[in-house]
């Protein structure tokens, strides 16, 4: 019997495009989001990081309440509703969440704003966990991988374009706004641009659900039982809550206020000896304060870290009840998942704070975004060329457009913002970044655990010398970071999801959820930065690049254990 040729659903293929858009517009506008927030609130490093922590928590509890739901009912929830559906409830939540947006910013409260965009990022765990698969069911199984990476190209045009539409939309210009003016500017525009995105969001779901080229996607697979996992999981999301709410009530404690009292008072001051002797003052109070909640956020970290370990060390004792987590190459890229997406977050997040101090040219708020933008469109520069292993193509043409694609991304990031009106002759000599990324993918031969270790240590070169740097080297060093992250979660999915025969589809699910980094990690970040200052709290990311390094060394014994040859592995996954 012939085969007949399976023609990609190319309609419906668009109209899910512009959901993985959706992802990257918002993310990495969070970015500039931030810094905005800070001046306009008056908080502090970490206060200002909560955005994060709102949003990709929402990601991670989506995550682990359909894993909930669909353990209890023994049916993969997601697929019970189909993907069209899932995606359609998806965007509506996300719709809610952007009206949510808008009352919090008219009535001016910050608490608003986090359970708004914890809202939107709800909407999106839904759409997520439903679109890899759905773009994959659109065409030919074979040609599945290439449509997920088209998303992924397009989720990280998204991530070069927020920040300079949020940008423009929180200081209404792109003209140079003086940080001690945020706090007078009027927030229309983060309006308009919240109803803007809330339409959107409902016209998407209105293609989906209306159109009849879009498939139901329904899938009834059963779903793998892994109790032990689940009460795991939810213990450490309980003990993750607890760690935060100490920290978050030390806000309203008497030190705190008496802080709060002692900054105000600071504003007032005009001799510059009595502006010294009061700072001093404020740190002797504030630091014990801080120390405090430096350990609370540290207990944080641990309860993720140790609550995995200990998972597995138990399954690998009685694997009963545990499913995927009795695989320790999955709990290891758990981690190693956990600590990319928190890194990868954090150095774009905490950026706009660097970048005010006077060695890194003493920047106000507003001058941020072409910054940002080059940050996370590394992200799309490191992403489009490594999609280029996807197609069909000979040797020699690959290596032509692993030059050229590269080079090109650049040159539409540069393009974009100086069509906005920044001036980006700074970041020119950003390309010798960019050649050295070219020679780290030449290094790794298309080959994941290779690949990691290769870019791995590129970020740990990078952060390092961030670190022991200050003005444009050490500027572009941290932007570097986003070349280093870019292949990672591929390479990290593919890793860790090999070997696991029936639970694969549960060890994706649990590495979905660890998009809680993102979340977790900047806060602390931003928290060390109170403590020891946001130059020196870029240690945080290299040391995350320096375990996903460990992971990758020491998933190849795993594995060699299992009978499992590393280079067969294929790098696969989009995030």
């Amino acid at each position: 019997m012939e085969n007949k040729l399976i023609k990609t659903n190319y309609p419906a293929l668009y109209t899910l495009i512009i959901v993985f858009f959706f992802w990257g517009f918002i993310a990495a506008g969070n970015s500039v989001f931030i810094p905005f927030c800070k001046n306009y609130f008056h908080l502090d490093q970490f206060q200002s990081q909560l955005i994060d922590f709102a949003f990709y928590t929402a990601y991670y509890l989506g995550a682990l309440l359909l894993f909930i739901f669909s353990t209890f009912s023994g049916k993969d929830l997601v697929g019970k509703w189909g993907y069209k559906k899932s995606i359609v409830y998806g965007l509506l939540f996300s719709a809610l969440g952007a009206g949510a947006m808008i009352v919090a910013v008219e009535v001016n409260v910050y608490i608003g704003m986090l359970l708004g965009l914890f809202t939107v990022a709800l909407g999106f765990s839904l759409q997520q966990t439903a679109a890899n698969p759905f773009a994959v069911l659109l065409g030919d199984p074979k040609t599945g991988a290439s449509r997920v990476n088209l998303g992924g190209g397009i989720n990280s045009f998204g991530t070069t374009i927020g920040p300079l539409v949020i940008g423009f939309a929180l200081f209404g210009t792109f003209e140079k706004i003086s940080d001690s003016e945020i706090a007078n500017l009027p927030l229309d525009k983060v309006v308009f641009l919240y109803i803007g995105v809330g339409l959107l969001f409902l016209l998407a779901a209105s293609l989906f659900y209306f159109s009849k080229k879009v498939p139901a996607g329904i899938s009834n697979e059963p779903m793998e039982k892994a109790n032990k996992a689940l009460n795991t999981l939810v213990i450490m999301t309980i003990l993750l809550f607890a760690m935060f709410a100490p920290v978050f009530l030390s806000y309203k404690s008497e030190v705190a206020i008496q802080v709060d009292q002692l900054q105000a008072q600071l504003k007032s001051l005009v001799d510059p000896a009595s502006i010294e002797q009061l700072k001093l003052q404020i740190k002797e109070i504030a630091h014990p304060l801080e120390i405090q909640r430096m350990l609370w956020l540290a207990g944080a970290l641990i309860v993720v870290v140790g609550g995995l370990i200990f998972a597995n060390v138990k399954a690998q004792k009685n694997p009963e009840g545990w499913g995927a987590m009795r695989y320790p190459q999955l709990v290891l890229g758990m981690i190693a998942l956990f600590l990319y997406v928190g890194v990868e977050v954090a150095i774009g997040s905490n950026l706009g704070e660097l970048l005010t101090l006077k060695e890194f040219g003493s920047l106000q708020s507003s001058q941020i975004t072409p910054y940002v933008s080059m940050y996370w469109g590394s992200m799309m520069i490191g992403r489009w060329a490594g999609a280029i292993t996807a197609f069909n193509l000979t040797k020699t043409t690959k290596n032509i457009l692993l030059i050229i694609v590269p080079l090109v991304a650049f040159s539409i990031i540069i393009g974009v913002n100086a069509m906005a009106g920044f001036e980006m002759s700074h970041l020119y000599y950003y390309v010798v970044c960019i050649l050295i990324q070219i020679g780290a993918f030449y290094l790794s031969k298309e080959k994941p655990a290779r690949t990691l270790i290769v870019f791995g240590l590129f970020g740990i070169i990078a952060m390092t010398v961030g670190l022991l740097s200050s003005g444009t080297v050490a500027i572009y060093s941290f932007l570097a970071g986003g070349l280093a992250c870019s292949i990672m979660w591929s390479s990290i999915f593919s890793l860790s999801i090999v070997g696991l025969g029936k639970y694969t589809a549960q060890g994706s699910a649990f590495l979905v959820m660890m998009i809680l980094g993102g979340g977790v990690i900047p806060p602390i970040q931003g928290k060390l930065a109170d403590i020891i200052g946001i130059h020196n709290s870029y240690l945080l990311p290299l040391l995350g690049f320096a375990y996903i390094v460990f992971f990758a060394i020491a998933v190849k014994s795993v594995l060699k254990k299992q009978g499992i040859n590393i280079d067969d592995v294929e790098a696969e996954g989009s995030h």
